[in-house]
Formats: structure tokens, sequence, C-alpha cells
């Protein structure tokens, strides 16, 4: 009967927050990397050099470092239906401000390049906080043994809105100058809509905890509440963290550095992947097309892995090796010259990349709980999401210089060398993860 309550339970909140969370999250990350497809004809435009490309691109995570501490505290005093909803308005306005940047710089006197900058790092203090407090918000719903397939599930929606993007944003390109308007200049507006349509969904939809959950039977809320009990009592005994100390704690710093070689990985290659490909001689719906096959790689690793992770009740390894995976078909690509081949690491990579991710996130989650966890998920993602802004510069900048994103890549990939060697380094205590034994002294309290 317990374990008929628990598959029931754990499916009904599945079906009601999973795929909900997954169309936010899509749009999340389709409104922070549509910059790489606009770039394909806004570079040109707006004059922008690949260096101040790659600067304007990763600033955007310069101002999410800065606010995502503080928004995820928000969000666990608040409560996740309305600081998400405002998160979410918030970014869609001003990611649909992006396509006014002509007008902006003419009005303010600013140059291109600098209201690019602004735009992006207004865009980026709007969105803190929103993955970071997804996140946690997910570890009030999921005991712990099942948080690496549903945070797989969730990040499944990075690589599959550049899959269905992709296309999308190709066609978008070919607007050019409808009612005036640039190819790049519709895109933004566009893709920006449906934030600002969810962020109203949001607010009426959510529920902030499972005692709030009129639509989950009263066995199902209780045997919820006292899972969740029981998991972070067996946290607390080990140890109790406060805000202050997670923000400066080893284990929470390591993290950080270990987010930071998987971010740079992704967002370095992400943001000019299109570019790289390009440069196959393709058009750009082609272009767009193409760029999309490493991201679908990476739907398919991150969902398997992540269920792979949990039936296998092992996070060391299975976080270790897509980053090696990872590593390993960057550098693959900058040896092999054919682009199907090179192709084909790229997509190698890709499932490295994506594959990490949700296994990742089931480590600090293991041993922070309460307003410690919001707090050291912030940290981890903040200090990790630095990587968003080095990454995307120093490819760019490393481009102009050599005139070749050779030592880009193989920048991005010792990164994800290092990152592999710190999570080998720290290891992880899975018994932190299960309670099965204190849930049913819990059942009696």
């Amino acid at each position: 009967m317990s374990h008929e309550l628990e598959v029931r339970t754990i499916a009904k909140i599945t079906a009601r927050l999973v795929p909900f969370l997954v169309i936010c999250y899509f749009v999340a990350y389709l409104d922070r990397v549509n910059v790489g497809f606009a770039a394909l004809t806004m570079n040109q435009d707006l004059g922008l050099s690949q260096t101040a490309f790659g600067f304007g691109a990763g600033i955007f995570f310069v101002a999410y470092f800065i606010f995502e501490v503080p928004s995820n505290l928000l969000l666990e005093r608040f409560g996740a239906r309305r600081w998400i909803a405002r998160i979410m308005l918030s970014w869609g306005v001003l990611s649909g401000l992006m396509a006014c940047l002509p007008w902006i710089s003419r009005v303010t006197g600013l140059g291109h390049e600098t209201t690019f900058y602004v735009l992006r790092v207004l865009l980026g203090a709007a969105e803190a906080g929103f993955f970071p407090g997804i996140i946690f918000y997910l570890t009030l719903w999921f005991p712990a043994e099942y948080r690496a397939r549903i945070v797989g599930y969730f990040m499944a929606a990075i690589p599959l809105s550049t899959v269905i993007s992709a296309p999308v944003s190709g066609v978008l390109l070919y607007l050019h100058g409808g009612f005036g308007l640039a190819g790049w200049q519709w895109l933004f507006l566009i893709e920006a809509i449906p934030a600002v349509i969810l962020a109203v969904v949001v607010f009426f939809y959510l529920t902030d905890r499972p005692e709030d959950a009129g639509w989950l039977a009263r066995d199902e809320q209780e045997w919820l509440s006292r899972r969740l009990l029981v998991e972070r009592r067996q946290r607390e005994a080990s140890r109790t963290y406060t805000v202050s100390e997670v923000l400066f704690d080893r284990r929470v710093i390591s993290l950080s550095l270990i987010y930071f070689g998987a971010v740079a990985t992704n967002y370095g290659l992400s943001f000019f992947l299109p570019q790289i490909v390009k440069a196959f001689g393709l058009n750009t719906f082609l272009t767009t097309l193409v760029s999309a096959a490493p991201y679908l790689v990476g739907v398919i690793g991150m969902v398997w892995w992540g269920r792979r992770s949990d039936r296998a009740a092992e996070r060391t390894y299975h976080a270790a090796i897509p980053l090696l995976v990872a590593s390993g078909g960057l550098v693959l690509a900058v040896l092999v010259a054919d682009p199907s081949l090179k192709m084909v690491a790229f997509c190698i990579a890709g499932f490295g990349i994506f594959a990490c991710l949700p296994v990742f996130w089931t480590l600090p989650t293991a041993f922070l709980s309460g307003a410690a966890a919001a707090a050291g998920i912030a940290v981890v993602n903040s200090i990790g999401n630095l990587a968003g802004f080095a990454g995307p510069f120093a490819m760019g900048w490393l481009r102009d210089q050599t005139g070749s994103y050779t030592d880009g890549l193989l920048l991005l990939a010792g990164l994800g060398i290092v990152a592999m060697g710190i999570v080998l380094g720290i290891g992880h205590d899975t018994a932190l993860e299960r309670a099965p034994s204190g849930e049913h002294a819990a059942m009696r309290e």
C-alpha cells in the first residue's frame, strides 16, 4: 500500500508540475540563447566584432551573478508562484526590447556596442534566480531519489529549446524588411511574447508547497510531507547550515567550480556554434537546422543519463564521465576538418555537456535544505554561470586574435577536464539522499 501511494503521488506531481516547468524553462533558455542566432545577421548590421559580441553575450551572466542569491532568498520567502511570475514578466519585456536596440542607441546617444551591453546586463538582472529557484522548488516536491530524472526532464528544455528554436529562428531571420525591421529584430520580438504570457499563467497555476496542493489527495499530501521531512532531518542530523555558512562552505565552492566548467562548455559552444556551422558554406536556414543536431543528442543524453543515475543510486561517476565525454568531443572537433565529422564530434560533446547537468544538481540538494538550500543552490549557479560570461568572451577574443575557433574549443575542453577532476576529488555520500528506515518512524510521530 505504501509503495502504491508513493508511485501514485510522484506520478501526479510529475504530471502536474514537470511539463509546465519544462515549457517555462524552454522559453527562458530560448530568450537567453536566441542572441546566438540573431548574431548571424545582427553583428553585421550593428558593426559588432566577435570580441564585442562575445563580451555582450556573456555580460548577461555578470548581472545574473550579482542578483542570483538575493533573488533565490526572496523566492524562498515569498513563494515560487509570485516570484517566478515576476521574473518571467521582466525578462520577457527586456528580451523584446533587444529588437529596439538601434532606436534606443539613437535616442540615448550611446553606441550600438554600449546599448547591446546595457540591455544584456538588464536581461541578466531580470532573469536572475529563475533556474536556481526552480531547482529549489523541485526539492520541495520530490524526494531525493527521484531528483536526477526529474531535473533531467526539466533541464531537457535547454537542448530542446535549441532543437526547436533553431529552425524557427532561421525562419524569423527571413522576415527581414517586414515593417522596416530586420530579421533579427523580428526574432527578438516574437520570441519574447511567450515569456510575458506565461508570467500570468505561472501566477495562477503553480502551487508553492505540498500542503497547499488541493489537487493532491489527503493521503498523498501526508505521505509527501512526511517523506520530505524525514530526508530533511537526515541531512540536518549530518550538519545544519546557516545561509552565511553556505556562502563560504568548501563543498559549495567546489561545486561552484565544477559547474563553472560545465557551463563554460555549454555557453562557449552554444553562442558560437551557429557561426562555426555557417562557415561550412551553408545558408542561414540550413545553418540553424544543422546547429540543432548536438542539442537533439543532448536531450536524449540528459533524460537517459539522469534516469540511469537514479536507478544506480550513484552520482560521482555519473557526473564525471559526461564531462570527460564533452571534453573529448570538443577536442575531436578540433582535430577533424571534414564538416560532417566535425558535427559528429559536436554531437558527442553535446551528449556529455547535457548528460552531466541533471546528475550534478543532485549533489548540492543532497546536503542542503530550507533557506540554506535556496542560498547554496543560488551560490553554485551564480558562480558557475560566470562561465557564461568567461566562455563566450574567451571564444570571441581568441577568434579575433587567431582567426580560428581552435584555441577557444581547446580552452573549453580543458575546463571540462578540470571540472571532472574536482567531481572525483570531492566525492558524494549517497546515504544523505535516502531515509528509508526513518520514514516509518516519522509516520508514527
